[in-house]
């Protein structure tokens, strides 16, 4: 590994290349949903206690974000972009391609997934195997070769007789979404490599591993609801029988509406994701273009905020939005990071 350097030159020029147009003079993020209403109370603070304006947030899931964080260089493209997954490879070398070189990594904290119905259903209890068996694409064969056929289940009881005889029908989010790709890794991947014969797959065939793990049903049983998780939640008071799959911040602000099932034996709480109980749980990042710092303006002032204790802090104003808040430690190395601007180490 080795860290990604632009050389003075190439700075410099990504600099003019940004205040060349010098027409904007707020800081714009895009990105993950999930991290959305975190980002935006803060952006909201900042604009209040601050003489720069409110930075424009805009909630594009966390693929959309980084494909406009990665076209490029310029005051026509996103400074910051917000997500509930790592960056991909393929993202790093998109970037690289458009000139975007020094990206800052700023690890925010955990969520938990919540695999979420209506409180007017009673609360399911389910496994990881559960989860992949009922919304995986290919499944292993009922007659217990070790085959894989398309997903026969209708019903939850299908899947486990120890659960409802109702129809298997969930909302969750689309593949541009680090939801879904977090879900498909630590869920569905996770029930998938149970059964022994696909574990072993893994060293003798990755990829097939990986699409017979991570393929989600498309016979309607799971239905991409887009990436406003507000919407999923108002959907699921409308259907009681439906589920959903949202991040912990939003079954936290709708615990009146919805509820969290039970997964592997523990529910999605606060202490169960902070001690990493909950297996469904995933940290959260945004990326930072260090060309745009000190050309647009209140970049670096803003993660100032978004790094300060009172934000996210074990006390602070984000974990009561949701957000489970780092490890002393982990917190410490990511304030030091943002305060010397440190580009992430790259390939």
């Amino acid at each position: 590994m080795k860290k990604a350097l632009l050389t003075g030159a190439a700075v410099l020029a990504s600099v003019m290349s940004v205040g060349a147009h010098a027409e904007r003079d707020y800081i714009s993020i895009v990105g993950s949903s999930t991290v959305y209403p975190f980002s935006t109370v803060v952006a909201e603070r900042f604009g209040k206690s601050t003489n720069f304006r409110t930075p424009k947030v805009e909630s594009t899931g966390s693929g959309g974000g980084l494909k406009l964080f990665c076209s490029g260089v310029g005051d026509a493209t996103p400074d910051i972009t917000n997500a509930s997954r790592a960056i991909k490879q393929s993202e790093i070398d998109l970037c690289a391609e458009n000139g975007v070189k020094d990206i800052i990594e700023v690890t925010i904290g955990f969520d938990g997934i919540a695999f979420a119905n209506s409180t007017e259903s009673p609360q399911l209890k389910l496994t990881l195997k559960d989860m992949y068996l009922a919304l995986a694409k290919m499944v292993p064969a009922t007659d217990g070769s070790e085959t894989l056929v398309e997903n026969p289940y209708k019903t939850w009881k299908d899947v486990n007789p120890a659960l409802p005889n109702k129809k298997i029908e969930v909302l969750g989010p689309p593949p541009t979404s680090g939801t879904r790709d977090a879900f498909a890794e630590l869920a569905m991947e996770g029930g998938c490599k149970t059964f022994p014969f696909i574990k072993a797959m893994k060293k003798t065939d990755k990829s097939k591993y990986k699409a017979v793990c991570h393929a989600v049903r498309e016979d309607g049983a799971y239905i991409e609801a887009g990436e406003n998780d507000n919407l999923i939640v108002q959907k699921l008071v409308a259907n009681p029988d439906a589920f959903g799959i949202f991040g912990f911040s939003f079954l936290e602000q709708n615990e009146d509406k919805v509820q969290g099932s039970v997964v592997n034996g523990k529910l999605p709480t606060f202490d169960n994701i902070a001690e990493g109980a909950y297996p469904i749980s995933r940290s959260l990042y945004f990326y930072v273009k260090k060309a745009h710092v000190g050309v647009i303006p209140g970049i670096e002032e803003y993660l100032a905020e978004f790094t300060s204790e009172r934000a996210m802090g074990e006390d602070g104003y984000l974990a009561d939005k949701g957000m489970i808040p780092l490890t002393e430690d982990a917190y410490n190395e990511v304030v030091s990071a943002v305060k010397s601007l440190k580009p992430m180490a790259v390939k």
